[in-house]
């Protein structure tokens, strides 16, 4: 068996068994993923998948223990590559980083200036993406980190780390009434309109569980993925917005207001995920260092190489 042959079988498990979605992404036929599964097939004597006449179902018993095997060589063979690439030149490459809008926009601007500055033969490929999505990038090596609030620390082939806490804001226009309560309440602000981010974004979560707690349904009239296009509602009169503390000195700047609201909603700590047994190149692992300076290079290896 070769390597196309495991890349076959793996991609028809993380593309639902669809042989046509399969063969488009390997950039070959579908009758010829199909050679290849059969061959490996025959090669250790079980079946790996399965059928439904032509149709490939599901995975079979030993199936599902021949894919994890699968994935630890394959992951391997990308290590070997990643080994090679690294002694051969560790400051040349491409570093694909799969985050929310919210970082991209607002955190990650002074890192990669800074990682640019010290790697400038490093291309960075940004991806913005839901907090669900960015895990599969990184999972399916897609992406060779992941960046957001929620959610990262909850698979078990990601190894994360804990990077920074922040808060959510609230923004009004100038001369709003909420500017003149001296401690505003969940009771207080669940009387005006509500614009927010999308459930599952940027701390979302910890919002509405906020306002289960004091029994308060707040009436959240337009959501959206980034405190911009929060802003613009804002400044239109629609409602009040919720924002990340991160994006406050630009809507300050567009003459909007802030109030602190970190005594209303539990505080949120973003995360930066690799997938776990990954070998992370030496520039990697300096982007990590520099978007969050305690973490060190000893225990990030020691954790992304443990099983």
């Amino acid at each position: 068996m070769n390597f196309q042959q495991l890349r076959s079988i793996r991609e028809v498990s993380r593309c639902g068994f669809n042989l046509t979605e399969v063969a488009q992404t390997l950039f070959t036929s579908q009758p010829g993923v199909s050679r290849q599964i059969r061959e490996v097939e025959e090669e250790l004597g079980v079946e790996i998948f399965i059928r439904n006449g032509k149709r490939l179902t599901g995975l079979t018993e030993p199936g599902k223990g021949i894919l994890v095997i699968i994935e630890r060589l394959l992951v391997e063979a990308e290590n070997l590559q990643r080994a090679s690439n690294d002694f051969t030149d560790h400051t040349k490459g491409t570093l694909t980083i799969a985050t929310t809008h919210t970082q991209a926009r607002y955190v990650l601007p002074r890192v990669v200036q800074a990682f640019r500055h010290a790697f400038p033969e490093v291309r960075i490929a940004l991806q913005q993406s839901s907090p669900e999505h960015i895990a599969e990038l990184v999972l399916s090596g897609k992406a060779d980190i992941g960046i957001a609030t929620e959610g990262l620390s909850q698979y078990s082939d990601l190894s994360s780390f804990a990077c920074y806490e922040w808060s959510h804001e609230l923004v009004v226009p100038e001369g709003h009434p909420l500017l003149a309560v001296k401690q505003l309440s969940l009771q207080d602000l669940a009387t005006w309109p509500l614009i927010t981010y999308d459930v599952g974004f940027t701390g979302r979560g910890h919002i509405d569980e906020a306002f289960q707690r004091v029994g308060e349904k707040p009436d959240i009239v337009l959501t959206a993925m980034d405190a911009d296009v929060i802003a613009q509602y804002v400044m239109l009169g629609m409602g009040v917005g919720i924002v990340a503390s991160m994006a406050g000195d630009s809507l300050r700047a567009q003459g909007l207001k802030t109030i602190p609201a970190q005594h209303l909603f539990t505080s949120n700590v973003t995360r930066l995920a690799v997938r776990r047994g990954t070998f992370l190149r030496s520039y990697i692992i300096d982007f990590i260092q520099q978007f969050s300076p305690a973490l060190q290079r000893s225990d990030i290896t020691r954790e992304v190489l443990s099983t």
